[in-house]
């Protein structure tokens, strides 16, 4: 399997500063990044790190839950993950991403709600990114939509 890139430039003090984050192996960007916007409510044109973790997150749920959803017979018509993660004061100094709450909506014909709810935990602690954050809280909302 392959290793993928990304790179960040930064240049100047974390709250003056400011820097770009390139996806590198894809090649799909280069985004902006800032402390105060990734502390501020408001993104203001600015990535963060946490939206990153979001990304790779939801996508990296979606596809393990299609396929565990395969080896039960059934085929997705449509998928709809959202990854909201948190980035809170750490009370022993600086920052701690405090958890991610994954959120999934599905039509998949031919599995129950049970079904679809069993291989939505199997995606939520077998995805590789899910793995990679062992020590966050993961919450899991999953519905079958008809």
């Amino acid at each position: 399997m392959p290793t993928r890139t990304a790179r960040t430039a930064w240049n100047g003090s974390l709250q003056e500063g400011s820097g770009q984050v390139e996806l590198s192996s894809s090649r799909v960007g280069t985004y902006d990044v800032s402390f105060p916007k990734r502390a501020a409510d408001e993104a203001g044109g600015t990535t963060s790190p946490e939206e990153l973790i979001a990304a790779a997150h939801s996508s990296c749920f979606a596809m393990q839950l299609s396929a565990l959803l395969g080896e039960k017979g059934a085929t997705p018509e449509s998928l709809e993950v959202t990854a909201d993660v948190t980035l809170e004061p750490d009370p022993a100094g600086g920052f701690h991403i405090s958890g991610i709450a994954l959120k999934v909506r599905g039509e998949v014909p031919g599995i129950d709600e049970a079904g679809f709810r069993e291989a939505a935990d199997g995606a939520k602690v077998g995805c590789p990114v899910s793995k990679a954050l062992t020590g966050t809280t993961i919450t899991l909302d999953a519905q079958l939509e008809s």
